[in-house]
């Protein structure tokens, strides 16, 4: 998959679309040193829980999801982020259809 075009102005939530009982992801960029994801989720859907070998962090860029984290549910709405940390086991559920930025930077 191509990542976003460089040097050129973003409207982050209009690069990716909503599509029924599905969830999209569009890399907007990749490197060594990390990498940049957008997701939009349908109602409902969710990422069942798992771990990442390294800090993540969640942008919600429209609509409403929760994050559990280690066990700890976090209500996120539009404007909000949080940092999901290394090798702590996570889940997302979308409240509303959501869209986020995943910024993951590696070690």
């Amino acid at each position: 998959m191509a990542t976003a075009p460089k040097s050129e102005l973003l409207h982050m939530a209009e690069l990716v679309s909503y599509q029924d009982g599905s969830v999209v992801s569009r890399q907007i960029t990749k490197a060594d040193a990390g990498n940049v994801t957008l997701f939009a989720f349908d109602r409902e859907q969710e990422l069942s829980e798992h771990t990442a070998p390294f800090d993540a962090l969640v942008q919600i860029l429209d609509g409403s999801a929760e994050i559990k984290i280690s066990g700890k549910v976090f209500n996120l709405e539009t404007g909000d982020a949080i940092v999901m940390p290394a090798n702590e086991p996570h889940a997302l559920k979308a409240l509303t259809p959501f869209k986020m930025l995943l910024t993951m930077i590696r070690n």
